[in-house]
């Protein structure tokens, strides 16, 4: 059993990522119910929070269905980060985890995210006095460094631990890195492998098949992998992987009319949730996931991401299970 201070979870935790733009609540519940134990909300600015900002206010949204759940939080600032604290609260998330590893430059730019790597100093200090403001767990996602040169990830991670952060999950790039290359995870065991380290480590970046989690389990020994781009478009993946912990087989792939209902689903929750406009504009990015493999397929393709209107998504949807119903994936 990994244990996030007193919420119980299973030996070696999938948890799906905080993605902007896609770990929302309905991309978040289809997650859910395909087996992700742990998932997290986009990561929301302490800024934008603070001033009410429609946007990240409606990041807060959290159902029950989907605990345990964590609200990612980003920001530099003391006092801005303390009162979003307070607000998110509110809202009763299971965690608050606290982004210090967002590598995009309109974040770093302000010193957070991954900006804060450049003073880890700050970012002790942040994490200790949002431990003092909340009975919350607060957990930390982060990464190896800023660069090759200034890696301290060991140091870090026992740091935050020593301030009260109740687990941590570290991407194994530096934010020089960016995405590009290959994850890094030895650091990471070498993280785990602390023995001053008791709380749960987790393993984050390039986990893209069922191998590699049984790779980072077995080989890393780490507590647990937070899925990511793995999981776009296809939230099937944590059943896949927790499939093949127990049987080392693979599972046989989902069928078109599953993925067509998903498809559906993922849309109708997204339009409930953000309105029309926008519920069909944020769900295009899954479709080519839904459906990849399927040849002759642009066509339909081009439908799922060029229509503005939810009405004739759907009638594209239809027309694919009406075409390609019987096709088998390999």
């Amino acid at each position: 059993m990994v244990k996030i201070d007193n919420i119980e979870l299973p030996d070696f935790p999938l948890l799906l990522a905080p993605m902007e733009d896609v770990s929302d609540p309905p991309f978040r519940a289809l997650c859910k119910e395909q087996g992700a134990d742990v998932v997290y909300t986009e990561f929301i600015s302490s800024e934008g929070l603070i001033r009410d900002a429609a946007k990240s206010v409606m990041k807060l949204d959290i159902y029950e269905k989907e605990r345990p759940v964590g609200i990612q939080i980003f920001g530099a600032n003391l006092d801005s980060m303390l009162q979003t604290v307070d607000i998110v609260q509110e809202s009763k998330p299971d965690i608050i985890d606290i982004n210090f590893g967002c590598p995009v430059k309109k974040v770093v730019c302000k010193g957070a995210g991954a900006g804060i790597l450049k003073d880890i100093d700050l970012m002790v200090s942040l994490t200790k006095e949002m431990v003092k403001r909340t009975h919350l767990p607060i957990t930390v996602k982060t990464r190896l460094g800023w660069d090759h040169n200034s890696i301290r990830i060991v140091e870090v991670a026992e740091r935050l631990q020593d301030v009260g952060c109740k687990a941590i999950s570290i991407h194994g790039r530096t934010r020089a890195q960016m995405y590009k290359g290959e994850a890094d995870w030895r650091p990471i065991a070498e993280v785990k492998n602390n023995h001053r380290m008791h709380i749960p480590v987790f393993g984050n970046g390039d986990v893209d098949s069922p191998e590699r989690a049984v790779e980072m389990r077995d080989d890393y020994g780490l507590d647990g992998a937070m899925i990511g781009r793995a999981s776009i478009g296809n939230p099937w993946f944590f059943k896949e992987v927790k499939h093949y912990f127990k049987t080392g087989e693979h599972l046989s792939p989902v069928g078109i009319e599953e993925r067509v209902d998903a498809a559906r689903r993922h849309l109708q929750m997204s339009i409930d949730w953000k309105g029309e406009k926008l519920g069909v504009f944020e769900t295009r990015r899954h479709y080519t996931n839904y459906f990849k493999g399927i040849p002759h397929f642009k066509e339909y393709r081009t439908k799922l991401v060029t229509s503005d209107e939810s009405v004739d998504v759907f009638k594209a949807l239809d027309e694919i299970l009406e075409v390609f119903g019987n096709y088998e994936f390999s």
